[in-house]
Parts: structure tokens; sequence; C-alpha cells
């Protein structure tokens, strides 16, 4: 058996295929590329906002406490990061956060 043939090439990362983000900002659905869709609130995508305001850079250990964020909140903007993510902005005017693929994945999908 040759090198190359030993060689594993590294599993595709999933991608999304469309956003749709509801006419109110209330909500965020991802399509994705194996034909699963997803879905979760603004609160929710607000309050596991990976960025170094909401999480400790040398900890990893969450700063933002989920509980102070309003039920009510509102995604007011969503933009592109390259081809790999999104960075969103919230009605409380946070916008910091770059929510790659695998992390919007993990978020919107259903728990249990």
């Amino acid at each position: 058996m040759s090198f190359w043939d030993r060689i594993k090439p590294a599993p595709k990362p999933v991608t999304a295929t469309d956003v749709q983000m509801a006419p109110d900002g209330s909500q965020l659905t991802l399509a994705w590329d194996d034909g699963t869709r997803t879905h979760a609130t603004a609160q929710v995508l607000r309050q596991q906002c990976p960025c170094a305001a909401c999480v400790d850079e040398w900890t990893n250990r969450r700063t933002l406490d989920p509980a102070r964020v309003p039920t009510d909140l509102r995604i007011q903007a969503l933009q592109p990061v390259g081809n790999y993510a999104l960075t969103l902005t919230f009605s409380d005017g946070h916008g910091t956060g770059i929510y790659p693929w695998p992390l919007l994945r993990d978020i919107t999908q259903p728990q249990g």
C-alpha cells in the first residue's frame, strides 16, 4: 500500500445552502447541504455568541449571562463572512460574533 492510499481526506464541513431571517428578525432558518433544515430564535443565537466579549478567550468560559438576553431580542442584520460563517447584528446593538457553519448547525439543531 502506498503513502497515497493511506491518506484519508478530511470530512467536508457542513455548509448552509440557504439562510432566511423571519420578517420581524425573531428567528433564523437555515437549509444545509445534507437537506436538513434547522432554526433558532434570535435570543438563542445571542446567548450562544462566540465573540471575545461573550466568551473569555483564555478560559473559554461564557461571560455573557444568558438570562440577561431578552426574549424579545431581534436580529437586525446578517452578513456572510467568506464562505464559512455569518455575523449577526442584534437589536441590543451587539454585532461582533462570527458564527461559523458548524457552530450554527450545533446551535440550531433540535436538542434531544
